[in-house]
């Protein structure tokens, strides 16, 4: 066992069925002030923050270890004054997620990811072992021919709110010499258009859902869920070398943060439909709007 190096890279990147990998990625994000429902007479502005690093380790054989770590801090300022009682606007929320498991090439066309994926997901202000929440992601891949493969499977994660599961499919095709396509949809998912290069053009597509239990004083008995479908148009530019900037413009659809107490359950989540969900929301929403991010990035060709 060893980690990926430059002599591996081909291995890797055919285990993976990538032709690059984002090994690090840096991320700022910006919600510009949204207006919140009635009665609250004030706006919200939601910042993000993120870090991802990416470690394969490959094995002999058609094996590779991968790792993937995850930090991300998302907070909500307001212009409320004074801020109402009884229930969250102003917040910080922070999560931490690993995503680590076997990629394995069965053939030349076939392989499975099996990733166990723990998350410690909260709002910092107190240690709790209730703010564990694990899951899984289980992949099937088919090569289709050299410009198309496709991975079919399931995420899971046990939410504050329940079980909650995830259809995937995974998409990697480069449809010419412009224009690919790749991502695993629903989470994420991008358009490409190769301008130059030096230079990527397109449309991305980022959603999820995830729950962070608040350990404030006053609310030591609730979550927060936020959901978010951010759809953007970006550009990639290469800077030097193999790190690039990438920046995004576009509209955070169906934005929410809502505040339950921990008793607030359904039975069971199917990505967006929701099966005996009665919960009591108890704070007041904003609305969704517009949003920009700027992101430096470590890829590495493979090919």
């Amino acid at each position: 066992m060893r980690f990926l190096s430059l002599g591996l890279l081909h291995f890797a990147g055919t285990a993976l069925g990538q032709s690059s990998i984002d090994l690090f990625t840096i991320a700022g994000f910006t919600g510009f002030p949204s207006s919140y429902e009635a009665p609250l007479s004030g706006k919200a502005t939601e910042s993000n923050l993120l870090v991802n690093a990416k470690v394969p380790i490959v094995f002999p054989g058609k094996t590779i270890w991968y790792n993937d770590l995850t930090y991300s801090s998302f907070a909500i300022a307001t212009n409320l004054t004074p801020e109402p009682s009884g229930y969250l606007t102003s917040m910080r929320l922070h999560a931490f997620i690993l995503q680590t498991g076997i990629a394995r090439k069965l053939n030349e066309k076939d392989g499975f990811q099996l990733l166990v994926v723990p998350r410690y997901n909260s709002d910092f202000n107190g240690y709790d072992p209730k703010n564990w929440q694990f899951g899984g992601i289980a992949l099937y891949e088919h090569r289709y021919h050299e410009k198309l493969m496709m991975r079919f499977g399931v995420m899971f994660n046990q939410e504050l709110f329940g079980p909650l599961l995830v259809p995937l499919v995974h998409i990697d095709w480069q449809m010419n010499e412009k224009w690919s396509m790749a991502g695993l949809f629903p989470i994420y998912l991008k358009i490409n258009y190769q301008l130059s290069d030096r230079m990527i053009v397109g449309l991305s597509h980022f959603g999820l859902i995830t729950t962070y239990r608040i350990s404030q004083q006053g609310f030591e008995t609730d979550y927060v869920e936020r959901n978010s479908i951010d759809e953007a148009l970006y550009a990639r530019y290469k800077v030097a070398g193999n790190f690039h900037l990438e920046a995004r413009v576009g509209y955070s659809l169906a934005r929410v943060y809502e505040q339950y107490a921990e008793s607030e359950k359904m039975d069971f989540r199917l990505s967006i439909i929701r099966f005996g969900d009665d919960r009591l929301k108890k704070n007041v929403a904003f609305a969704s709007g517009p949003m920009a991010s700027l992101r430096l990035v470590y890829n590495l060709p493979i090919e």
